[in-house]
């Protein structure tokens, strides 16, 4: 039926290959791409398959990535690269007409800024050209976002609060390891807290805020309120939302590493001289640190991720709605070699892919998630591995 390009072959790239070979009668023709073409021959390895190929490409040359693009002709770009490259990407897309899809919205490199300005300026040009730009399309940003518009779908007259809730309850068995890249990681979570109250953004202190929350199958864990990216798009998607946060989980051990890591330096993303050499120090820590893509082996546990939403009901009635996916590391190692923090990303990246080339979320221009229709989504979450649940009237806790 089509052809897509993956750009990224890290843990989360390598669970989209997979998955979009899994699903051959969308995905006709596969090419994984990646700076380092050995650890796209990697996964090709494994897949072997003669319409699986593998290509390198410099994602940061619009150049190198227009010459791909033309090279291959592909119906979609399924975007699993560094943040830092998605404008160059849809650069490439507009020069040569392919349409776009990614799981995390665009950051300046030398600054840990997060918002969907960079890319929506983008909406007029891909409108133009015919072409569609899916933006945030993994678990959180992504299923976070489809989960929402279902809410409003299918249950709310009125969604008034909106919590995201991100709990790990895996152990890889390491002193101190991220779950993706370290570099984007720890730049995440050292930043300061953003959420949204009464149509302003209030700003806290990094994980100044946290409450023990309980999570399906897992029990009570600590989770703190993190600024993330799909809370800017919600919000203007569904006016009526008074208040939006988003929670994540961490444990003491890995805030303690996390403090020391700071305290030290380590987490600069500015550069410094090191015998007449320049370098990042976060650069160099990712360097030293696990590699995500091998914690797979030895992970154990579950993740659970959701959004707790209240408000009034079609009918009128006050109603609270939890929506949640809960992943076993074991099994996404077992079905893709990877743990499930790659998954329930890599996952939702081919599902959305496959909206677009089936015609579901086809419409030109530069597009969150929740702008489309979310049934069909919805529908293949399950089929593709991520199975999701429905609490009705429960304590929300928050």
């Amino acid at each position: 039926m089509a052809k897509v390009i993956i750009i990224g072959a890290g843990g989360v790239g390598t669970v989209v290959a997979h998955k979009c070979a899994q699903n051959h009668d969308v995905f006709t023709e596969i090419v994984l791409a990646s700076r380092t073409k050995s650890k796209c021959d990697k996964v090709a390895e494994k897949i072997n398959q003669p319409w699986f190929t593998t290509d390198s490409v410099d994602a940061d040359s619009v150049d190198q990535l227009v010459e791909l693009f033309n090279r291959h002709r592909p119906d979609m770009v399924i975007n699993v690269a560094l943040p830092y490259q998605d404008l160059t990407i849809m650069e490439a897309c507009l020069k040569t007409g392919v349409n776009y899809l990614d799981t995390a919205n665009y950051e300046p490199k030398d600054v840990a800024h997060f918002e969907y300005s960079w890319q929506w300026a983008y909406r007029e040009r891909f409108e133009k050209a015919g072409l569609t730009a899916i933006l945030g399309c993994g678990f959180d940003p992504g299923v976070s976002g489809v989960f929402t518009a279902y809410a409003a779908k299918h249950w709310f007259s009125a969604m008034e609060y909106l919590d995201i809730v991100d709990c790990n309850a895996g152990n890889h068995g390491k002193a101190f390891a991220t779950n993706f890249n370290p570099e984007i990681n720890i730049r995440e979570i050292t930043q300061n807290g953003r959420y949204y109250q009464d149509g302003e953004w209030v700003t806290t202190k990094p994980l100044e805020i946290h409450k023990s929350l309980t999570y399906p199958n897992i029990g009570p864990r600590d989770s703190y309120l993190l600024y993330h990216e799909e809370l800017e798009s919600l919000v203007q998607n569904y006016p009526t939302i008074k208040r939006a946060r988003f929670w994540m989980t961490f444990g003491q051990e890995y805030l303690t590493h996390l403090r020391v890591i700071q305290d030290i330096g380590m987490a600069r993303i500015d550069e410094i001289d090191y015998n007449g050499q320049k370098i990042v120090p976060l650069q160099f820590l990712k360097a030293v640190l696990p590699n995500p893509q091998e914690l797979g082996e030895n992970y154990h546990g579950e993740t659970s991720i959701g959004c707790r939403i209240s408000g009034i009901g079609k009918q009128g009635e006050p109603l609270t709605y939890y929506v949640y996916n809960n992943c076993s590391h074991e099994e996404a190692y077992k079905e893709t070699g990877m743990q499930a923090v790659s998954y329930t990303t890599g996952v939702p990246a081919c599902i959305g892919a496959m909206m677009f080339l089936t015609g579901k979320w086809n419409k030109p221009g530069v597009h969150n998630v929740e702008e489309f229709d979310p049934d069909p989504f919805m529908a293949q979450l399950p089929l593709q591995g991520l199975p999701w649940h429905e609490v009705v009237n429960a304590d929300l806790e928050l």
